[in-house]
């Protein structure tokens, strides 16, 4: 069945918003690894309401992809068709209820640690050490020093491609290492979270062990998008990486860090091409170096080809 956008303008097809709405849009600054070409179309949604109300207008069968802060994302240079809807500050509210914490998914990890902190609610300080928003960190149960999203979720409201809502409990996630059943063509849209009451000075340094070890092992000042490869059953994948001879290799911009080895580096002039073929190679030596084959954890969007080049009107 032929998609309503195909050979058409998909941005005169699209319903009114109170937020963003363009199209041939670079995306490259909306990434960490600052590469990758143009959004077909690109929504930033004002608020909640304004996200559910332009899914349940949308033509049926309409593209779309998510993305928050970008920081576990790889967009390829061809850009990606349809929809990008980046989800930001107008859904980045965080409300205190006891020891719950009732969070939007555009809020930042990192944020969400320090007012859990102030509150004098433990158990959300991993956090601090995780890039990104928290969307993002449900969908994938973002993990860090031990502890991860499951642990603390108690449950989150998700909107589906027709704009409906429903509230998920935590085992509707079927969380798993760095992974959880949500569909790909679901939202989510607002987080409730549980944490423990401590002593701020306890809170205090427990946060700043996670940053310290984080500044101490991770090129957390480079161009990056974190973590490259899921860590395989019984291996750790910077290891892996390691022992196969990778730390340093480089292809065009693109580098393996001497630092931390499960993270790829943009030097400056690098394009997506450049970082998923050294990720690939990498992936190709650990193998036949190991017998393992690595996972990718950053999720590789869009298409191939030229960055940079617009979308047909």
């Amino acid at each position: 069945m032929k998609t309503p956008w195909v050979g058409r303008h998909l941005l005169a097809m699209l319903p009114s918003v109170r937020g963003s709405l363009r199209s041939n849009v670079p995306l490259a600054r909306y990434t960490w690894f600052r590469t990758g070409g143009k959004a077909e179309v690109l929504f930033t949604p004002l608020d909640l309401a304004d996200l559910v109300r332009f899914l349940a207008e949308c033509p049926e069968g309409t593209p779309f992809t998510v993305i928050g802060l970008g920081s576990n994302i790889l967009i390829r240079d061809g850009g990606i068709p349809g929809v990008v809807i980046r989800i930001i500050r107008g859904q980045s509210s965080i409300k205190m209820d006891g020891r719950d914490l009732i969070v939007g998914a555009g809020a930042t990890d990192l944020r969400v640690s320090r007012v859990a902190a102030g509150a004098g609610i433990a158990g959300l300080e991993f956090l601090s050490g995780v890039p990104g928003s928290i969307g993002g960190a449900i969908r994938m149960n973002a993990s860090a020093y031990g502890q991860e999203v499951a642990d603390i979720l108690v449950s989150a409201t998700v909107v589906d491609r027709k704009g409906l809502m429903r509230k998920q409990s935590a085992d509707e996630f079927c969380f798993g290492y760095r992974k959880s059943t949500l569909p790909k063509d679901s939202i989510v849209v607002e987080a409730h979270f549980r944490g423990h009451k401590e002593s701020s000075s306890r809170i205090a340094k427990t946060t700043m062990a996670v940053q310290e070890t984080r500044s101490a092992t991770q090129p957390i000042k480079a161009r990056t998008g974190g973590s490259t490869f899921i860590n395989p059953p019984g291996h750790t994948a910077w290891r892996l990486i390691e022992s196969a001879g990778c730390r340093g290799l480089q292809n065009g911009g693109a580098r393996v860090s001497e630092k931390h080895c499960n993270f790829l580096v943009n030097d400056g002039a690098a394009t997506s091409a450049d970082i998923e073929g050294l990720g690939k190679e990498v992936r190709r030596r650990v193998f036949c170096e190991t017998g393992v084959l690595l996972s990718w954890e950053i999720r590789r969007l869009g298409r191939h080809g030229q960055s940079n080049r617009d979308f047909k009107v």
